[in-house]
């Protein structure tokens, strides 16, 4: 038997629009064993996928194809930790852990770098794919061919993460659908260099800089209609002390970065937008997947 463990990610980060994201240190957990016939046993957020049509499967079969090897039945034990349709990569956290057991089981002939590029062209932008492979604070952007590429940071241990889980879910493709065909030359440059001041802000420890890095003109603004309080949610956290405030990839979730001493505040800020129903969670940043025999 082989065991997949997979960070959630949180993508975007104001600015970076399909190309920056966060590993976050809640888990999908996959355990595959041979089998008849494809099964599928699950546990965790959300309603069960259906065995056999459900993303780890899909991840799982991927791979086989991409080598020319005909996939094994095999029967996928699911804990999922990860909130379905909240912007917290579960999708991506999906398919990665059956291409990474695939991978294992096949002898590594993708390796982590081949895992990442399958899965992100699976998924159609690398944002929440590249966190799922690589941990920490991801960079991915495609190259003239059209492949993906990704490199990680470490995020600074003193940052502090707080996420706002709302109690509705918001299917990416909603959230797409509200945006503009096309921006103007300041949104575009807005956009390009506060991503940049992102990356700057990581590499440095300077936490201070991800309050103009976190603002965005790309995608938020058009996605606020489709989650009640996301503006004043993220105004009133940086009021609150936070250096960074954001919808967590396509919503609805809100993530907030700060210090230790900032966190009551921003906690209190962040209890109010998701209601009574809705979660806080306070997870670290994680490292990437992790396959193993077991």
């Amino acid at each position: 038997m082989l065991r997949a463990r997979v960070p959630a990610s949180s993508a975007n980060l104001g600015p970076g629009f399909d190309a920056l994201g966060l590993a976050v240190g809640l888990y999908l957990e996959v355990v595959a064993q041979p089998a008849e016939a494809d099964g599928f046993e699950y546990r965790g957020q959300g309603p069960a996928p259906g065995a056999g049509d459900n993303l780890i499967h899909h991840g799982f079969k991927a791979v086989h194809e991409a080598i020319g090897r005909p996939a094994p039945r095999v029967s996928f034990t699911v804990d999922n930790a990860i909130p379905l349709a909240r912007g917290l990569g579960s999708s991506s956290a999906a398919l990665v852990a059956g291409a990474a057991i695939a991978d294992a089981l096949l002898g590594e002939p993708l390796g982590r770098d081949g895992v990442f590029r399958l899965t992100a062209r699976l998924e159609g932008h690398p944002d929440n794919v590249g966190p799922a492979v690589y941990g920490g604070f991801t960079v991915a952007a495609a190259d003239e061919t059209g492949r993906f590429l990704a490199t990680s940071l470490p995020v600074p241990d003193r940052w502090c993460l707080l996420f706002g889980v709302p109690a509705f879910e918001l299917p990416t493709v909603a959230a797409r659908a509200v945006l503009p065909d096309s921006y103007t030359p300041s949104q575009v440059v807005l956009t390009a260099s506060r991503a940049a001041l992102w990356v700057a802000a990581v590499a440095q420890d300077r936490p201070e800089l991800l309050r103009a890095a976190s603002l965005d003109v790309l995608h938020q603004p058009f996605r606020s209609r489709l989650v009640p309080g996301l503006t004043e949610v993220l105004s009133a956290a940086r009021e609150a002390g936070a250096h960074a405030s954001f919808l967590s990839g396509s919503g609805p979730t809100v993530g907030v970065i700060a210090d230790e001493a900032a966190m009551d505040a921003c906690r209190a800020v962040v209890k109010v937008f998701v209601a009574d129903e809705g979660k806080v969670l306070e997870p670290r940043t994680a490292t990437g997947y992790v396959v193993e025999r077991w």
